[in-house]
């Protein structure tokens, strides 16, 4: 195997993800992004609704902050839900005009399995997101399905625009090294350690390239957060991706015998205490 790539690693692949935001928390997004970046990049982001309805207030501040495209859609009827019909015409229109690799369907409708088994049928992969109370005809038709309400709600505020984030006081510079050192935390290190969305999106791509050991190459993990999320290590006042995951003081890093970086969330204690062993 090449030492460079991970055993799980997974191609830059396409995924168009279409949320039924009338049955997906909008505190779930940032999960649900975390864990598609094993499997590749949302390319396509779009959540479905009636957006006037106060039903859907607490989506809106993340609309903008997850780039993800807001698709109204008016109940023209009582008791009709005109959001899933919208969604699935979306969903077949990108199948014929866009060159994916995958669907994502957030929801806990049922009314979406035909959708998903026509999307299989075609040759995609559909990774399926909802809460426990989804029907079983869904969520079995699923490439691979993630019950939303076991995982805990992360306390997250919207993600700065990194673009025009201004740059954290610089961390002191320290090489990687064979584990981690007791050093004074800087302002730096606070700042960054505080951004609870670039922290998410950190540990999300440790967890994507993480190997049965425990451990991930850094290179791969950093990847796979910037799959979630368009995160430039230079708007935190560091140079790179290895300088970011150290100034957070959340993740030990060690540089291996074959001259790799290796990193892992420290609150993973079942890992080895060295990469390989």
């Amino acid at each position: 195997m090449n030492p460079e790539q991970p055993s799980n690693a997974t191609p830059n692949r396409r995924i168009a993800l279409l949320i039924d935001a009338d049955n997906v928390s909008h505190a779930k997004i940032a999960t649900i992004l975390a864990e598609l970046s094993r499997y590749g990049t949302a390319n396509i982001r779009r959540a479905y609704g009636d957006w006037g309805s106060a039903g859907l207030k607490g989506w809106k501040d993340k609309l903008h902050a997850f780039a993800i495209r807001p698709i109204q859609q008016f109940s023209y009827s009582s008791g009709k839900n005109a959001t899933d019909i919208a969604l699935v015409i979306d969903a077949m229109e990108l199948l014929y005009t866009q060159k994916l690799d995958a669907f994502c369907i957030a929801s806990s409708d049922g009314d979406f399995t035909p959708l998903v088994m026509q999307l299989k049928a075609n040759g995609h992969d559909v990774y399926g997101f909802g809460e426990r109370k989804t029907p079983d005809p869904f969520v079995n038709a699923c490439t691979t399905f993630l019950y939303l309400d076991s995982l805990p709600d992360p306390d997250i505020p919207a993600p700065l625009n990194n673009s025009r984030r201004p740059a954290a006081k610089r961390a002191p510079k320290a090489e990687a090294s064979g584990g981690s050192r007791a050093e004074p935390v800087s302002d730096g290190q606070r700042l960054i350690a505080q951004d609870a969305a670039l922290i998410i999106a950190l540990r999300g791509g440790v967890e994507a390239a993480e190997r049965d050991d425990g451990w991930a190459l850094l290179s791969t993990a950093g990847s796979a957060a910037k799959r979630q999320a368009p995160i430039d290590p230079r708007n935190y006042g560091v140079k790179n991706f290895p300088a970011l995951f150290e100034a957070t003081g959340l993740f030990d890093i060690i540089r291996g015998e074959n001259g790799l970086t290796y990193v892992a969330d420290k609150r993973n204690k079942d890992r080895t205490p060295r990469p390989g062993t």
